[in-house]
């Protein structure tokens, strides 16, 4: 039986998406290859999934700042509906500077919606890349929760706003009671405190620090009267202290600007390994069974990549089935024991051919062929193993 190499990169943010990764890769190699793009639940998810055999679904939503843009989700006809924050409610999607305080995940809630109304069974919510602090707010309120100030008016959309946040009324709430929601998400941030979504994240989407502590105070009211209306166990508010407990404190609470909060209160997700749980939904495990070698990648493999990304997460699990796995990659920081403790046997890097960084971006898929076909050289893949 002939065996074939498993290329499952994730993309080169900025040059190449992981499917061009993947191509480019292949055509170098010059030997028997499945191609399987990945992502971890970021940027990219959406076009992973359309790679690997999803149906495209593109509609126009509700911008971080309210303009209209178009985003597309991945559909599987069997009822699994891959939404990935990022293409409604991302930084990519800012028609100019960050709006940290009023930027909303608005449009994230519509392509949810649009996805339970085709018919969706299981909707993987993929959190990366967000241009908002809101805790999933506005994600809420496209499924048609009403936030509500003291005088009974609907709040204005955005993270700041919550601090005038008096109740939430979910009657007009859709109905997902026949969905499993899945987030798909290496973040492990509670949604309060000094590791919460405001600390830690809300300064990369253009933050000041009297932003993030407004952004706090507005994140604790939303846990709180959540709490208090809706019976969650959560942030407890009494003599002026927000304590974070139960969903608030969850792990992944925090992800994406809190919306890891909303999908856990109010679409009782459930909260999984974003590279783990894609590379089960893509079918890797079956792909890797008759591999004899597996090549991921990504952009830059650093410090970042250890912590949960998918080049480790693919390495993992190719370990599983005892499949060695090597690495493609823009630049390279990681020492080879580094890569050795996290599975890769070794990295080629665009910088290995081209010094240049402006030149490794602009010309990222002659440069990979290049690398594949000194890769595969090294390898000794010729024939068919």
């Amino acid at each position: 039986m002939v065996q074939h190499v498993l290329v499952a990169p994730d993309k080169f943010k900025g040059s190449l998406t992981a499917a061009e990764v993947a191509a480019r890769v292949s055509a170098g190699l010059g030997v028997p290859t499945v191609e399987l793009p990945v992502a971890d639940g970021g940027d990219g998810t959406v076009d992973a999934a359309v790679a690997c055999g999803f149906d495209r679904i593109t509609i126009e939503v509700t911008g971080p700042t309210g303009e209209r843009v178009p985003a597309s989700y991945a559909w599987q006809p069997a009822g699994t509906a891959v939404v990935e924050l990022a293409e409604a409610s991302g930084l990519r999607r800012l028609p100019g500077d960050r709006e940290p305080l009023t930027a909303t995940s608005y449009g994230t809630g519509e392509l949810i919606a649009d996805a339970v109304r085709r018919g969706a069974k299981r909707v993987v919510l993929g959190l990366g890349g967000s241009a908002c602090t809101d805790g999933g707010a506005g994600m809420a309120q496209a499924l048609g929760a009403r936030l509500l100030d003291a005088a009974g008016d609907d709040l204005p959309r955005g993270g700041a706003a919550l601090k005038e946040l008096d109740r939430i009324d979910l009657s007009g709430f859709m109905n997902v009671s026949g969905v499993e929601f899945v987030v798909a998400s290496d973040v492990d941030n509670p949604l309060l405190g000094p590791h919460g979504a405001a600390a830690v994240y809300g300064p990369q989407k253009g933050a000041t620090p009297g932003d993030v502590r407004t952004l706090e105070a507005a994140l604790a009211r939303l846990a709180a009267v959540a709490t208090a209306t809706h019976g969650l166990m959560g942030a407890v508010e009494h003599d002026d202290v927000v304590r974070a407990m139960g969903v608030a404190g969850a792990p992944g609470a925090g992800a994406a600007g809190g919306v890891g909060f909303a999908a856990l209160a109010f679409l009782h997700a459930e909260i999984r390994p974003g590279i783990d749980y894609l590379l089960d939904l893509l079918g890797f495990g079956e792909l890797v069974q008759d591999a004899r070698l597996v090549i991921t990648g990504e952009g830059s493999l650093d410090e970042q990549s250890l912590r949960g990304k998918a080049p480790v997460g693919v390495a993992q699990a190719a370990a599983r089935a005892g499949v060695p796995v090597v690495a493609v990659c823009g630049r390279r920081t990681l020492t080879d024991a580094e890569l050795k403790s996290a599975g890769i046997e070794a990295a080629y890097a665009l910088t290995d051919l081209e010094p240049d960084p402006a030149r490794c971006m602009a010309e990222a898929g002659p440069l990979l062929e290049r690398l594949a076909t000194r890769l595969a050289a090294d390898r000794h893949l010729e024939g068919n193993g």
